[in-house]
């Protein structure tokens, strides 16, 4: 029987301990329940988790929640279970047990929502176990992920539509905080979404009091010190780079400011102690790469700083919505320095592989016959590109049909026996013992564990592959067996058409493609500098630009607070930058020393370039070049400049 308005509100009071519906939430819940996929484009903290959370209470079968991060699943899935609601997660930082326990619970239909991040659903094996289960739904977290027009677009995300199709689950939310108009047509048409279905609240929250504070790049540091010691209040400081977030950090510390650095390269311990330290309100000021943030749930954060130009406005919006998610007053405060471009521009080039990389791919892909395998990693470290950008090259082969993804495998198991050999082999008929045997038998034993690899052992039996993994899976489901899966692979089909094949034509049209993101993000960036020096109401132009209008100026912002203090606002506000650094002979001498050693990650002018960039390669990593003294060196160059120093040199 559906669910009535009265049963939502029902179990909005009993199951989650609220009184009323946030805007919005109620219209999305009732499209659900209805059997209507839907879209919500909700700001930061308005509840979008809600959405999917309630409904998965009321309707038959397990809710599938697609998130990105683990600190966030595991937030979420804590919280419902605290509340008696059947939640899970499925990630890497589970335990061989603690995995077994999910996927038993799977099987007895017990669960009500299922957290995994979305790299899970190119598993074969546990698309396997999904068609033998009753979905109600799937709900997308970060839904502009989907789209190449949106600021985060991860290659994986635009895979979950064809999941959802051929799994037939039905309906699907669409969650996210970020949206232009594009990107939310983009979602739409993804997952057959009605633009009736489309449900979006306003992103105007009048307790955000925007800042913009024009700032000397050698001048950021004394202004920010004096601030955070004058409101002394729980905040974040948003950074672009990694070794600037330490710098600032003990810059605050030595100032009398209690705060502390958080980015994605220090030790996981003291990652998760800076956060928990925080959180608690033990610490007043995180320091911090974009890398914090996202799932953070503290509402009193009462100021967010960038001391970096962020990358995208939509990033900016983000970041900024971190703050005041209690209603009361907070500052999001922009210290804009147009020294910030050349760091976030460099890093967009050092994106784009080069062109001999780029054919070297193409080849790769196309001349392996007509289905084929490959491991990510290894292809990456092969041509010197990095996942991201193979995976983005290989979904736009995919959405010109030129390839069809098969799905990932992996190319070998480890298995533990839990009980003995002959107890399992006991509890069957004679047929299933000799197929268990045989089965057995065709692993290679080590002391503990036995590794099999599927394709030989099916080859060996003479059994389908499929066999073979549904024998590993019954296995471990039963607690039989621990199983370890390892050596990923991604297996594609070419199309049918030999002539849409022809890898040059190809690699042309991905450089293109490339080119055109980096006209693409540059523009980005250069939007976050135009909102910089905007002197009209700053709240009304970020609306507008995610597709709504404010009906009158906010009153609060930087460019409202100067016009009713009767200030000249005629001219765009004047952003400092810095006298651009220049390429000296010291330089040069330290370039040609480096290539002297004939590194074998820079064997081309743009592989030069990133790396005296400060840009990252899985070649340069591999050779751990990245510790080298000159790595780094022209980061604060225009990537430009130094590409045409490095053509030079070859």
């Amino acid at each position: 029987m559906p669910a009535t308005t009265e049963s939502l509100h029902e179990t909005l009071r009993t199951q989650f301990g609220h009184a009323a519906f946030r805007p919005g939430q109620a219209q999305v819940m009732e499209t659900l329940l209805e059997g209507r996929s839907a879209l919500a484009l909700f700001p930061t903290s308005a509840g979008k988790s809600l959405c999917y959370q309630l409904p998965a209470v009321l309707m038959e079968g397990v809710t599938l929640v697609i998130s990105p991060l683990i600190a966030l699943m595991k937030d979420q899935v804590q919280a419902l279970q605290a509340r008696g609601i059947a939640a899970a997660r499925l990630d890497s930082s589970l335990s061989a047990d603690e995995a077994r326990e999910v996927y038993e619970d799977l099987r007895t239909g017990t669960l009500k929502l299922l957290y995994i991040a979305p790299e899970r659903l190119m598993n074969e094996a546990f698309v396997e176990r999904l068609k033998r289960l009753r979905i109600a739904m799937m709900a997308v977290d970060e839904a502009h992920c989907i789209s190449e027009w949106g600021h985060n677009f991860r290659p994986e995300y635009l895979r979950l539509a064809h999941v959802a199709k051929e799994l037939n689950i039905h309906p699907v939310l669409a969650l996210t905080a970020t949206a232009t108009p594009s990107v939310a047509k983009d979602i739409r048409n993804a997952f057959g979404i009605e633009q009736g279905d489309h449900v979006q609240t306003s992103f105007h929250r009048p307790n955000l009091h925007y800042r913009i504070t024009p700032c000397a790049a050698d001048k950021r540091k004394a202004y920010l010190t004096r601030v955070l010691l004058k409101r002394k209040v729980p905040s974040i400081v948003y950074v672009t780079l990694q070794n600037t977030a330490e710098e600032v950090a003990t810059h605050l510390q030595k100032s009398g400011v209690n705060a502390l650095a958080y980015h994605a390269g220090l030790p996981d311990e003291q990652r998760h102690e800076a956060q928990d330290r925080f959180m608690s309100g033990e610490v007043d000021v995180i320091v911090a790469t974009i890398a914090f943030g996202m799932g953070i749930d503290k509402a009193d954060i009462r100021a967010v700083y960038h001391y970096n130009l962020p990358k995208t406005l939509e990033n900016y919006m983000q970041e900024t919505g971190r703050a005041g998610r209690d209603g009361k007053v907070s500052v999001c405060e922009l210290l804009a320095c147009g020294d910030d471009c050349i760091v976030l521009e460099n890093f967009t080039f050092g994106d784009t592989p080069t062109s001999q990389a780029l054919r070297q791919l193409i080849d790769h892909l196309l001349r392996q016959g007509e289905e084929f395998d490959f491991s990510l990693y290894e292809l990456s470290g092969a041509t010197d590109i990095r996942p991201l950008v193979i995976e983005t090259v290989l979904t736009n082969l995919e959405l010109r049909g030129i390839v069809r993804p098969l799905g990932s495998f992996y190319s070998t198991y480890q298995y533990q026996f839990v009980q003995p050999e002959s107890r399992i082999l006991a509890g069957h008929k004679p047929e299933r013992q000799a197929f268990l045997r045989r089965f057995f038998s065709s692993g290679k034993r080590g002391r503990t564990w036995t590794t099999v690899n599927p394709d030989e052992a099916a080859a060996e039996m003479g059994e389908p592959r499929e066999r073979i993994l549904k024998a590993l899976t019954w296995l471990q489901e039963s607690g039989d067996i621990t199983l370890k899966p390892s050596g990923s692979r991604q297996r594609y089909r070419l199309c049918a058409d030999a002539t849409q094949r022809d890898p040059n034509v190809i690699a042309q049209q991905m450089q293109e493609l490339f080119a055109n993101r980096e006209v693409r993000d540059i523009a980005r960036l250069r939007q976050v500098l135009e909102l910089a020096g905007h002197r009209g109401c700053l709240v009304r132009w970020l609306l507008r630009y995610f597709g709504e209008e404010l009906e009158a100026d906010c009153g609060t912002c930087t460019s409202c607070k100067e016009k009713a203090e009767g200030l000249d606002t005629s001219a765009a506000r004047e952003i400092p930058v810095s006298t651009r650094l220049a390429i000296t002979t010291e330089h040069v001498a330290t370039i040609r020393e480096l290539l002297d050693g004939r590194p074998v990650s820079l064997r081309t002018p743009r592989q030069l370039t990133r790396f005296l960039c400060g840009i990252t390669s899985p070649a340069t990593t591999r050779e751990k070049l990245t510790k080298h003294d000159a790595f780094g060196m022209l980061e604060k160059v225009p990537f430009a400049d130094v590409l045409t120093q490095a053509e030079t040199m070859f």
